[in-house]
């Protein structure tokens, strides 16, 4: 069996090799000089590859002389599709795939890990949780992200009291999302209720957050409206994208058909402070016809 020393020597030829090979093919002798120098600094122990997901895919074309360039970037600048990633033989450039597993690994950080106490804290969230006792029974059993102690519900009380609009956040899927999105869509949101004339009760934090723990608190504050910004399940075009899930006098077991939802809140969809912006509007008109959902359509 292979030691630990051993399979990391093997990994160092291997990409040595391997940056070196590349060198040499692209950029003839001049350039495999300079890999010759780049192994010898791969030897060190302080010497790192390059950040492979700082390159901007929209941006990268690996195809080789394509018939239409620009056409190629004009398409690619419209879709966060994997465009252009060109192969060898029957396989994906080392590139390519290396990028793809970058992207899956920041999307099951998103996933597994915890919003920062202290940005809860900074962004005055009064911090309050599910039933769920780890990220595992989160992802395991979603029926337990919408129930909450009856401790957890009398701070819920107390706290909130009976506001006309009480926001939720809550960590979902992406943990990255909202650290990425809330400090600027928050503040449009509350900016633009304040311009209604809208009240707004204490912001809540909820911690393995499920979209209908959401109808858990509209029975304990009997809000008017309960907004809910959560981070959504991330995929490998980014892992920071957060909705609201907003409505009207939410109730536990409610049709999802009384639920308004704005998607895709991110730097590369909807910006947050439009969206936040957006979504001040939709909570006064929902105030104002006492609806949500698809019963706010018909009105």
């Amino acid at each position: 069996m292979v030691n630990d020393q051993e399979l990391k020597s093997l990994i160092k030829t291997i990409l040595n090799e391997m940056v070196e090979g590349n060198s040499s093919n692209e950029n003839g002798q001049q350039n495999a000089e300079k890999s010759t120098h780049s192994s010898n600094s791969g030897n060190n122990a302080d010497a790192v590859l390059p950040d492979i997901s700082e390159v901007e895919i929209k941006k990268e074309l690996l195809v080789p002389e394509p018939n239409n360039e620009e056409g190629y970037y004009e398409l690619k600048a419209k879709s966060p599709a994997r465009l252009g990633v060109w192969h060898t033989g029957a396989r994906y450039l080392t590139t390519t795939s290396l990028r793809f597993k970058a992207d899956h690994a920041a999307a099951q950080d998103a996933v597994f890990s915890y919003v920062d106490e202290e940005f809860v804290d900074k962004n005055q969230l009064f911090p309050t949780q599910t039933v769920v006792v780890d990220k595992d029974e989160y992802v395991t059993r979603p029926d337990l992200g919408r129930q909450f102690s009856d401790e957890e519900k009398e701070k819920i009380k107390q706290h909130c009291g009976h506001p006309e609009v009480q926001i939720v956040v809550g960590d979902g899927l992406s943990s990255a999302a909202v650290e990425a999105n809330l400090e600027d869509i928050l503040p449009a949101i509350k900016q633009g209720l304040n311009m209604h004339g809208v009240e707004v009760g204490n912001d809540l934090f909820v911690k393995h957050c499920r979209v209908p723990a959401m109808d858990v608190i509209g029975e304990l504050t009997d809000a008017e409206v309960v907004c809910l910004l959560v981070g959504e399940r991330p995929g490998l075009v980014t892992a920071e994208s957060m909705s609201a899930y907003i409505a009207y006098k939410p109730t536990v077991n409610m049709p999802e058909a009384k639920r308004t939802v704005i998607s895709n809140i991110h730097q590369g969809g909807t910006p947050p402070v439009e969206a936040g912006a957006h979504i001040a509007d939709l909570i006064k008109r929902m105030i104002d016809h006492k609806a949500s959902g698809l019963d706010l359509n018909k009105v």
